[in-house]
């Protein structure tokens, strides 16, 4: 009798959706659940067909599509054929989820394959000794180059460069230059500019592509060549490199050493991830949830928000003292206690609102102290407009809803008061965090919401207080 399981047969390569991704922009779910049978069966042959020739960023995407044991079978199923390119597509669990898993050898065999940028991002994560394994067993010139890319720190453009770059000395001619670029074997897959170095390696210059090619033989590279457009230290913050790039429209720029020596290179498409990342990390800190990842478990989900949330706690308890203080007023008028929440609500809005245009701002460098007196100018005016039209639509409908004009024009007050404050508040505190020092992305929403509560409540009560007092 015929085993149906075993005669079944898979789609080929041609049956298969030549888009793996459907009109909402996720996997599809036939394809994944085509990979998940091939994954179970051990078909290693249709995953090779099917998934190994995937561009690296499709290739993580399903892995973070498919579950975490599935992760580990495919690569192992894979074994040569895994791209490791594609862990620099998914976020630092998974890829060390994946990697963890991974012999040394065979990391060590694919880290030989990637260019080096995509090399330093796998081995910086690594723990030192199993960095250092992999180090070891690639070839020495490749092994200098790596490893002087991770002596530099963290998040700076040496952390980022290539280390593949074309470089030539300036008495080259045109001719010459070209041969090299046909004959040499171990150049760049893709580059836009070749640099002009001397024997010491020091930057002198560069050239064009285009220019290349509309320059005649004999022509020296000398006399083509010229300056470097804002070459980049290899220390420089990878977020500051990135503000260069879209400054000056640059799609690539040399990095250099303290010496002035050509270390490596830029390119376009790293700072456009260097540039989604420190947005995405803005987004973040201001939810006040940190480096936090959707693939990461729930305990430390929870262990990256709780701190933030403590501290937005002790804050609320500030508030509420605040609230205590004239907890005889709310006693006899029970309408200050139904319309708390909206002063305090709209002043919270407001100023973050401001907030994240500042934080914003001040990450792009778009605000310094050549123009911040003019911005809290305008956000203070932005403040006043606002606070008063909503303080005449809020005191209108609270005027009514409780049948008394006082009721009415104490919000109001209080709603103008605490709109000012949410401007300037929203606009200041940011300003004052990133003056000492710390990053206001992080730190700003905290002091903002404390600041146009505690304003906010004893605006609108002290008002109610003293009006009630001496009416």
């Amino acid at each position: 009798m015929t085993n149906i399981d075993e005669d079944r047969l898979r789609p080929t390569t041609e049956e298969l959706p030549d888009d793996i991704y459907s009109e909402e922009g996720a996997i599809r779910a036939d394809f994944l659940a085509m990979v998940g049978a091939a994954i179970a069966d051990r078909d290693v042959l249709f995953l090779r067909q099917n998934v190994a020739k995937l561009h690296e960023s499709e290739l993580g995407d399903l892995l973070e599509a498919i579950q975490p044991d599935q992760r580990l079978a495919l690569v192992k199923l894979l074994g040569a054929d895994f791209d490791l390119t594609a862990l620099t597509e998914v976020d630092e669990t998974i890829r060390m989820e994946i990697v963890d898993q991974m012999p040394n050898e065979q990391i060590a065999a694919a880290i030989g394959d990637l260019d080096s940028d995509d090399a330093v991002y796998i081995l910086e994560d690594l723990d030192k000794e199993d960095r250092e394994e992999i180090l070891a067993q690639l070839p020495f010139t490749e092994r200098v180059r790596l490893s002087r890319a991770l002596d530099y720190p963290e998040s700076s453009a040496g952390r980022r460069m290539q280390t593949e770059f074309v470089a030539v000395p300036p008495f080259w001619t045109i001719g010459q230059t070209i041969d090299y670029m046909r004959e040499e074997e171990d150049l760049p897959e893709s580059f836009t500019q070749i640099f002009v170095i001397d024997p010491t390696f020091k930057l002198l210059g560069v050239i064009d592509l285009d220019r290349i090619l509309r320059t005649k033989r004999q022509v020296k590279i000398e006399t083509i060549m010229r300056e470097t457009n804002y070459p980049i230290h290899a220390d420089m913050d990878q977020e500051e490199a990135a503000q260069l790039f879209e400054q000056y429209d640059l799609l690539s720029a040399a990095v250099v050493d303290d010496n002035g020596r050509l270390v490596g290179v830029l390119t376009i498409d790293d700072i456009v991830d260097v540039m989604q990342e420190e947005a995405e990390e803005d987004i973040m800190r201001l939810g006040g949830v940190g480096d936090e990842e959707l693939s990461d478990s729930i305990a430390d989900t929870s262990r990256s928000r709780v701190p933030w949330l403590l501290v937005n706690l002790v804050t609320a308890f500030m508030a509420a003292s605040v609230i205590g203080l004239f907890d005889a007023t709310i006693e006899q008028i029970v309408a200050l206690a139904v319309l708390m929440p909206i002063v305090a609500g709209m002043g919270g809005n407001a100023g973050s609102q401001t907030m994240t245009v500042t934080v914003r701002a001040l990450a792009t460098r778009d605000l310094d102290i050549h123009n911040s007196w003019r911005i809290i100018r305008r956000e203070a005016g932005v403040g006043l407009l606002n606070g008063v039209l909503f303080g005449i639509l809020i005191g209108a409908v609270a005027g009514l809803w409780f049948q008394d004009p006082n009721i009415g024009g104490i919000i109001a007050a209080a709603m103008l008061i605490n709109m000012m404050a949410a401007a300037l508040g929203g606009i200041m505190v940011p300003l004052l965090l990133d003056k000492f020092g710390a990053d206001p992305a992080v730190a700003s929403a905290v002091f903002v919401t404390t600041i146009t509560d505690i304003i906010g409540f004893f605006s609108f009560l002290g008002l109610a207080t003293w009006w009630f007092a001496i009416s």
